[in-house]
């Protein structure tokens, strides 16, 4: 097999350098720039419109039969946690009441006060929604023999 050697060089034509130090094909005019075809950059564009999007009341719902799985351990509880305190929201009542409920079942006494922490926390300035979260869930919590943070003098540290 005879191979002869490619001396036609690249697709493109060869480039000079120019006083601006701007590189441009040769054959062009020189100082005219214009006549370059224009660049097109590839954007990359994520679009998300494409999934469905999700209510209040399915968003509830999911939390909910999440941390009522019978079978949930610990990692499984404390992924959730993670990613509920991840979004830009306070957790409904029923969210919570679900999660601490799976604490009790797990005997994971340091996930419930962390959970009791992230709502305090995600409530951020406004005052009166931490108050009515725990007014909410008095029930779930003297059930559960859960003490708030209030009740342990862990809102003072």
């Amino acid at each position: 097999m005879v191979t002869e050697p490619c001396d036609r060089g690249p697709p493109w034509p060869p480039l000079r350098v120019v006083e601006d130090l701007r590189a441009v094909p040769r054959g062009l005019p020189p100082g005219n720039f214009l006549a370059l075809p224009p660049r097109t950059a590839i954007q990359s564009v994520r679009c998300y419109s494409h999934g469905s999007h999700e209510t209040d009341e399915e968003f509830d719902a999911r939390w909910v039969t999440y941390f009522n799985k019978p079978d949930i351990d610990a990692w499984e509880l404390r992924k959730g946690i993670n990613t509920l305190v991840t979004y830009d929201l306070v957790p409904e009542p029923k969210i919570i009441d679900a999660a601490l409920r799976a604490c009790r079942r797990l005997n994971d006494f340091a996930s419930t006060v962390r959970i009791l922490e992230a709502v305090k926390d995600k409530a951020g300035p406004h005052k009166e929604i931490y108050p009515y979260v725990i007014q909410e869930l008095r029930p779930t919590l003297n059930e559960l023999g859960i003490s708030t943070l209030e009740e342990l003098g862990l809102d003072k540290v």
